[in-house]
């Protein structure tokens, strides 16, 4: 181990591992398909794994958190561990990211990352199931919707099913009528307000969406190609765009008619704009990606998705309260806020309330909601169609909200 250690980001899960409580050290690209779990007591030596030490100074410093002396090969083993799982910011790690985009790059398409996991990778049994989830809803008084803007949930169908079902129901005349379909997805993995292209297809369990390449090189010559895919690797298991395009092609098979092209984009988080005072719309790069997307929309028909939830609100994502009927009535009211702004193509509304209050309801959608607003540069009309809290965890005390909206 030739560098100082320094942790890659990763997501760190409480698991029970042999009757014990134990740390899951989850690597958010799979770089390996090592599992490291380590005890509460000695994770604590990765606050130290920060790039700035020697493998002989975090022994030191972790001795002195703990407050007792540790045998220094406990540590050696731990960071080695750590090192073969690829989980340290090294050479090795990124060897094997640069093995991993070479052969995502490599491929005929994006293979779906979630078929018979989350949903049937068999299509007449995914139809099934999309049929299943859209029994319930009645909308013979609904008109054929003709926008421009579509809100959709990346949660798993599982929980969000009949929100995907009444929001893509509705926008399937939009659907046929469109030229190129954008959508923009949460990376939850993301740097700062980052935006990630690719130019693999997404194929679903229909078969395959065609990506638009010669708007992705504009996008990637507006931004810089070394920015547009840096973080490309990020698209092979990110779940945002792959839950939203699977009922876009599943809205063509019901139509009849091919797929249009598509452009994929992950957006990272906001989260900095809101911490440092900046704005995003004094962002170079994105406002580059908007200019782009605005100009393309000049001489074709586009359809922009925002595949997205809303907050993320009780104890399963850090808060010390529990989400009763008080609170739940609460986050409507601010979600209801929210999609006002939204339906009104008030971009800078919509960014101004989730700032005042700090993104205290994690709203998982923030940047590419934000992005699409301003890319549509005016909304005529919009309409909620759907919304719902979906528990987050086993005892309903955490929720995450999601909605369906149409944008003309």
């Amino acid at each position: 181990m030739t560098e100082n250690p320094r942790l890659r980001p990763l997501d760190f899960q409480p698991v029970t591992h042999m009757g014990q409580q134990m740390w899951y050290l989850r690597d958010p690209l799979q770089l390996t398909a090592y599992q490291l779990v380590m005890p509460p007591a000695l994770a604590q030596l990765l606050i130290f794994c920060d790039g700035t030490r020697t493998a002989a100074q975090i022994h030191a410093d972790f001795c002195r958190h703990v407050g007792q002396d540790v045998d220094y090969d406990i540590v050696a083993d731990a960071l080695a561990q750590l090192d073969t799982a690829c989980l340290l910011d090294n050479w090795r790690s990124r060897e094997a990211q640069e093995g991993l985009l070479a052969e995502f790059r490599a491929q005929p398409h994006r293979p779906p990352a979630l078929a018979d996991l989350s949903y049937p990778a068999d299509p007449q049994a995914l139809t099934a199931l999309f049929s299943q989830y859209g029994a319930a809803d009645d909308a013979a008084d609904w008109q054929p919707w003709q926008g421009r803007g579509i809100i959709s949930p990346h949660i798993d169908y599982q929980r969000g099913g009949p929100v995907y079902a009444k929001v893509w129901r509705r926008a399937e005349t939009a659907v046929s009528q469109a030229d190129l379909v954008i959508i923009l997805g949460t990376d939850h993995n993301g740097s700062a307000g980052s935006v990630t292209l690719t130019r693999q297809a997404y194929a679903t369990p229909y078969g395959v969406l065609p990506t638009d390449v010669a708007l992705i090189d504009k996008l990637a010559t507006a931004v810089g190609e070394k920015s547009a895919f840096a973080e490309e690797l990020h698209h092979r298991q990110e779940h945002s765009i792959e839950l939203s395009a699977v009922w876009l092609h599943h809205a063509y098979q019901k139509l009849g008619i091919p797929p249009r092209p598509m452009v994929p984009i992950l957006c990272g988080s906001f989260h900095h704009f809101v911490t440092n005072g900046s704005r995003p719309a004094d962002d170079a790069r994105l406002t580059a990606v908007i200019d782009t997307l605005r100009r393309e929309a000049q001489s074709r028909n586009l359809l922009f998705v925002a595949s997205v939830d809303f907050a993320h609100v009780g104890p399963n994502f850090g808060d010390s309260f529990v989400m009763d009927s008080p609170r739940r009535d609460n986050l409507k009211t601010a979600d209801d806020n929210l999609m006002t702004a939204i339906r009104r193509g008030d971009a800078e509304d919509f960014y101004n309330q989730i700032a005042a209050v700090q993104d205290r309801n994690r709203i998982c959608g923030f940047s590419s909601i934000y992005l699409m607003l301003r890319a549509l540069d005016g909304v005529a009309d919009g309409r909620c169609v759907a919304y719902d809290h979906c528990p987050a965890d086993p005892q309903d005390n955490s929720l995450v909200s999601i909605a369906g909206l149409l944008l003309d």
